[in-house]
């Protein structure tokens, strides 16, 4: 059964109550040999050692959604670091089943955020060894985790109800990952950075960026560039392509 909710049936869902962190499980097994097919998806009811970017720590409470699944690349795929737009199209799709509607403040922001009126909602992490990426994602179910220096927020407190449980946000991101990895191998990389782009904070954004070579640099908004970097226009009309950093939200 799983923690705060239904029991999952898929044969392809392993559940188990605590882990030091689902991402570190898989990339264990798999170093050890361990024969782990596309579909397969691994939740832990707590996280002792949730990480995000950058190495961060992350608080794992009960009642939110911690799982990983693994993508096996081939030859003629596209880009792998490109499965995170993959992942944040389909973790978005699913956020929006769960607040049905209203979805009008929800974002999703480079590279691997998904925003509610620019409080952190959900979050992604992706590791690579060999030709296997894990692909970690966070989901503040029930609980918005207290962060020192950025505003959070869950799916109870948007919806100022009950939310699903875990297991049922699960059971609603898996086929929806499944579909977009099909979408992505097949209709290439463009088509997964337009998809991004409609549900990414709009065009015009004013942002900053820290990534040690642009330290406080901020600018607007831009869109992708075509390897799936971040376009940030500057004061003098200058543009940067971002590949790496932490990106703040100053002004929407």
């Amino acid at each position: 059964m799983g923690s705060g909710g239904t029991a999952l049936t898929n044969p392809n869902f392993e559940f188990v109550e605590e882990t030091g962190s689902t991402n570190s499980d898989l990339l264990d097994r798999l170093s050890k040999a361990e024969q782990l097919g596309e579909g397969y998806w691994l939740r832990a009811g707590r996280q002792l050692g949730g990480r995000g970017r950058l190495g961060r720590q992350w608080q794992s409470p009960q009642g939110n959604l911690y799982c990983s699944t693994i993508v096996q690349l081939r030859s003629d795929d596209p880009p792998a670091h490109s499965l995170s737009f993959v992942t944040g199209v389909a973790v978005y799709d699913s956020l929006a089943v769960q607040l049905g509607s209203d979805t009008d403040g929800l974002w999703l922001k480079w590279p691997n955020d998904i925003l509610w009126q620019g409080a952190k909602l959900a979050g992604m992490l992706l590791e690579r060894v060999n030709d296997t990426v894990v692909v970690g994602i966070g989901v503040n179910v029930a609980f918005a985790p207290v962060i020192a220096d950025r505003d959070t927020t869950s799916i109870q407190k948007i919806n100022d109800a009950p939310p699903s449980s875990p297991a049922e946000v699960l059971e609603c991101l898996a086929p929806l990952f499944q579909q977009r990895l099909k979408r992505w191998r097949e209709l290439g990389l463009r088509d997964t950075l337009d998809q991004w782009m409609e549900r990414a904070h709009r065009v015009g954004t004013v942002l900053s960026v820290s990534d040690g070579a642009y330290e406080g640099l901020s600018g607007a908004f831009d869109g992708l560039g075509p390897d799936g970097s971040l376009r940030l226009r500057l004061a003098d009309g200058d543009t940067k392509a971002i590949n790496a950093g932490e990106i703040t939200i100053i002004s929407a």
